[in-house]
């Protein structure tokens, strides 16, 4: 089974899109856990345990591992570990570089870490996304228009020919592999250019960032931004609003509580 149906069968086996976001923050970790590599790992796998018969991937920030120093790292290869095979596992890495990096970049990651997705930002162009397309059984997760204030910087601009950046970038990636293999990061905050990006993409997966804590929501995504060949091509995460619904000991639970909630609102589109 390829990598898109084997997401949409996982997506129908737990009637589920919800990717959840493990952003450990050690000024937020709950306030029985030490404020350390261990107790972020404890937290990690705390979350995991309780949310993985909701979530259908998990996307590991590797700012807040790399944050930690040393060991960082070998933390977030740990908790690379703990998430279950029957979840996609996402490094949000946000890598990009020349070739011969890039290709350091993609063997570290798919190879050494084992992760099922990368994101990666196309801005250096075709040649600097080429070596983690060669690894056909991952994703490669483009930024495309992301969820953040300053996205308007440079991804809404126009360029001379009348189209904008992102679109540009939408434009152009989609000929170097197929749906198989290229995931697009699209914020919820941007619900108005969804249907815009559906008319540029139609069946893609998009990686939807932004919900819960951003503002954004499942229904104002899933209005414009399901893929149009009736196969949801969504996974929307969230992170904050689920990680960090209870600062006490039953963190884990609240987290699983907040993570149901999403999933109800999704089976309405499964």
């Amino acid at each position: 089974m390829k990598n898109y149906d084997r997401l949409v069968k996982l997506i129908h086996d737990k009637q589920s899109f919800l990717c959840i976001g493990l952003d450990p923050d050690l000024d937020r970790l709950p306030d029985h856990l030490p404020r350390s590599i261990q107790g972020v790992e404890e937290f990690c796998q705390e979350i995991i345990q309780a949310t993985s018969r909701i979530a259908v991937c998990y996307k590991i920030n590797l700012a807040f591992f790399e944050a930690l120093g040393l060991g960082g790292y070998d933390c977030f290869l740990r908790v690379a570990k703990m998430v279950p095979d029957d979840c996609l596992l996402m490094a949000d890495a946000k890598r990009g570089d020349i070739g011969n990096s890039s290709r350091m970049y993609a063997k570290a990651f798919f190879e050494q870490a084992g992760c099922d997705a990368l994101t990666v930002a196309p801005y250096m162009g075709k040649d600097s996304v080429t070596a983690f397309l060669d690894h056909q059984d991952k994703w490669t997760v483009l930024l495309a228009l992301t969820s953040n204030e300053g996205s308007s910087d440079f991804q809404l601009r126009e360029l001379r020919n009348g189209i904008r950046l992102y679109e540009h970038v939408l434009k152009e990636s989609t000929s170097w592999a197929g749906l198989d293999q290229l995931m697009y990061v699209v914020g919820a905050t941007h619900p108005g250019q969804l249907a815009q990006i559906r008319d540029l993409i139609p069946d893609h997966f998009l990686l939807v960032p932004g919900v819960g804590a951003q503002g954004g929501t499942v229904a104002g995504v899933c209005e414009h931004g399901l893929a149009r060949n009736g196969k949801i091509g969504l996974l929307i995460n969230s992170s904050r609003s689920i990680i960090y619904a209870s600062t006490r000991d039953d963190f884990a639970e609240a987290a699983a509580k907040k993570a149901r909630e999403l999933q109800v609102q999704m089976q309405v589109y499964l």
